[in-house]
């Protein structure tokens, strides 16, 4: 839980994560055309859509446990740094080789972004990045 200044500064991100990448789950999952240029046609799209969508909640439930229980925070904050920076890295590289897309995409590689690096941030000036 959030009991300090330090506290909020190590998690903030772990929260403003998940409130972000649950509801994108679902979307990505059920109803992927609702908010992006994204149109399934097969059952193996749709499959694979919802994989994803698995994942998103698989690390969405690691983060939690992060938050709320200090033996999972720093592997909660590698694996969101890991999340958040491998999202928006291959975005950037989408951005160079097929282009630029819409809004929620552009907003999302910023945000990814940003959040990658504050974790990696947290991580350095309050764990230590070598630190056990």
């Amino acid at each position: 839980m959030i009991k300090t200044k330090q506290d909020f500064i190590s998690k903030i991100h772990l929260i403003i994560s998940i409130i972000v990448v649950i509801p994108t789950s679902f979307i990505y999952g059920f109803n992927p055309d609702s908010k992006c240029n994204i149109y399934l046609n097969t059952t193996d799209e749709h499959n694979a859509f919802k994989a994803i969508m698995g994942l998103y909640l698989g690390f969405s439930i690691l983060w939690t446990l992060g938050i709320l229980k200090v033996k999972y925070l720093k592997i909660a904050l590698i694996s969101n740094i890991i999340f958040m920076l491998g999202l928006g890295f291959g975005r950037l590289l989408s951005f160079l080789i097929d282009g630029i897309p819409s809004a929620p995409f552009m907003y999302g590689a910023f945000g990814e972004l940003v959040i990658g690096f504050y974790g990696l941030w947290v991580l350095k000036t309050h764990y230590g990045l070598t630190s056990n």
